[in-house]
C-alpha cells in the first residue's frame, strides 16, 4: 500500500517548515513509521527538529526518520551520463573541469532530485507517512509543474532529436569540433522524464495532498488563494489549511486588541475563501517550537480531535465523464481563466499559469460545445460530433461556442 503523503508549502515565513515537522512528529508518536523530507534548498528541517545537520538519514526519534538531500552523489547515480556530457561539452568550449562541473549542477537541481528521492522513498514500503517541507509557493509550484511540462517536450521532441542527432552528429563534430549527445545521454533523459512521471502519479493519488500553511495577513492570504487555484490546475489536491501565529483572544493591551481584530476578521475571511477545507489554527506561541518535544504539542493542539493521516476525503481537482471535463479552480475569476483547443490538448491559463492537458481519446475525436466557469469550478462540454481538423480555438469561458 502507498504511504500517506503529506506536502506542506506556502509562502516565505509562515511557519510551513515548523507545521511540516510538527505533523511528522505527531505522526510518529501515533506510532506511525513516519519519513520527513525537504526539498527546500534552506534545510532548516533539521534546526527545527533540534537534531544536528549530519543526523540526517538517520531514526532521530522513535519511528521518525529526517532525509536530506545530496544533490551532488544523486545525480551522479542516477544520471552521471547527463553530467558527465554537459562538463566535457563544456571543457571542449574551453572553460575549466572544476568551473563546468559547478556550473552543470543546474538551479532547481537539488529541488528536482529531492522529488525523485520521494518517489524511491514510497517505493520502499518502509512508511506509513511521509512528510514533505517544500519550498515557497511559488518554487513549488513551478517544481509541480515541471513533471507534466516535460512530458509535454518529450513526447514530441526526443523522437525527432533522436534522428536529428543521428543525422547532424557527424557534421557537427567535423566543424563545431564538439561532442554531440550519445544514446546514453538520450538514455539517462528518458529515465529522468519517466521519473518525474511517477513522481507526478505518486503526488496526484489518492493518499497525497497538499497543505497550505498561512499567517492570518492580508497579503499572505491573498498568496494563498492564488496558490489553491493553481494547485487545483495542476491535478494537486488541497485538503487542509493551516493558520498560524495566530493571537488567543483576551487582554487589554490596545495592541495586541487591534491585532486580535484584525486576524479575526482574514480568519472569517480565509474560512470563506476556503470552504469546505478545513483550517487548522496554530495559537502564537511565548516561545518558538524547537525540539520534538515542543513539536509534539503543537502537533496536538494543530490537530485537535482531528486523524491528520487518514486518506483525503475530497475528490481529485481534474475529473472526466463520457461528454464533460470538469477542473475545479477555487478563486478563479472568469477573466482569468482562458482556454485554447489545438489538436488533441486543451490548453487551461489561470492567472500567470497554464497547463496543456493530453485529452483521452473518447474526448479528443469530438468537439467542445461550451465552457463555463461557474462556483469555482470549470466545466468543458463535449459533443458527440467530430472536431475539425483545423481546430485551435481560444476564448474565455462563459462565451459560448466561442470559448470551444
Amino acid at each position: 500500500m502507498s504511504p500517506r503523503v503529506l506536502l506542506f508549502t506556502g509562502k516565505g515565513g509562515v511557519g510551513k517548515t515548523t507545521a511540516a515537522a510538527a505533523t511528522a512528529t505527531l505522526a510518529a508518536r501515533r506510532g506511525l513509521k513516519t519519513l520527513v523530507v525537504s526539498t527546500d534548498t534552506a534545510h532548516s528541517l533539521a534546526d527545527a527538529l533540534g537534531v544536528r545537520p549530519d543526523s540526517a538519514d538517520q531514526e532521530i526519534a522513535p519511528g521518525l526518520h529526517l532525509h536530506q538531500v545530496d544533490t551532488q552523489a544523486t545525480m551522479e547515480r542516477h544520471w552521471g551520463e547527463l553530467q558527465d556530457y554537459a562538463t566535457n561539452l563544456l571543457v571542449e568550449l574551453g572553460l575549466d573541469e572544476i568551473t563546468s562541473e559547478e556550473i552543470t549542477v543546474l538551479p532547481g537541481a537539488e529541488e528536482i532530485i529531492a522529488l525523485l528521492e520521494l518517489r524511491e522513498h514510497a517505493r520502499e514500503g518502509r512508511w506509513d507517512v511521509i512528510v514533505v517541507d517544500c519550498a515557497p509557493t511559488a518554487e513549488t509550484l513551478r517544481l509541480l509543474a515541471l513533471p507534466e511540462a516535460l512530458e509535454w517536450h518529450m513526447t514530441r521532441l526526443m523522437p525527432v532529436g533522436r534522428k536529428l542527432m543521428r543525422l547532424v552528429s557527424p557534421f557537427v563534430r567535423g566543424v563545431a569540433r564538439v561532442s554531440t549527445p550519445g544514446e546514453e545521454v538520450m538514455g539517462a533523459g528518458e529515465r529522468l522524464h519517466r521519473g518525474l512521471l511517477e513522481v507526478r502519479e505518486l503526488l496526484t493519488g489518492d493518499q497525497a495532498s497538499v497543505r497550505l500553511v498561512l499567517t492570518p495577513e492580508s497579503v499572505v492570504l491573498a498568496e494563498a488563494r492564488r496558490t489553491l487555484t493553481s494547485l487545483n490546475l495542476y491535478g494537486y489536491r488541497v485538503d487542509a489549511v493551516i493558520a498560524n501565529r495566530v493571537f488567543p483572544a483576551g487582554g487589554a493591551d490596545e495592541w495586541r486588541a487591534q491585532w486580535v481584530a484584525a486576524q479575526s476578521r482574514l480568519l472569517a475571511e480565509a474560512e470563506e475563501s476556503f470552504a469546505p477545507l478545513p483550517i487548522h489554527v496554530v495559537p502564537y506561541l511565548p516561545a518558538e517550537p524547537v525540539g520534538k518535544d515542543a513539536l509534539a504539542e503543537v502537533g496536538a493542539a494543530l490537530y485537535g480531535e482531528a486523524d491528520p493521516f487518514a486518506a483525503p476525503t475530497a475528490a481529485p481537482p481534474l475529473r472526466l465523464a463520457a461528454d464533460e471535463l470538469t477542473l475545479a479552480l477555487p478563486g478563479a475569476e472568469r477573466g482569468e481563466v482562458d482556454l485554447a483547443r489545438k489538436g488533441d490538448e486543451l490548453i487551461i491559463t489561470a492567472g500567470p499559469y497554464r497547463r496543456i492537458l493530453a485529452l483521452p481519446s473518447s474526448l479528443a475525436r469530438r468537439k467542445i460545445s461550451g465552457a463555463v466557469l461557474r462556483d469555482g469550478v470549470l466545466r468543458v462540454r463535449f459533443t458527440s460530433e467530430a472536431k475539425p481538423d483545423e481546430a485551435n480555438v481560444t476564448g474565455h469561458p462563459d462565451a459560448g461556442p466561442a470559448a470551444t
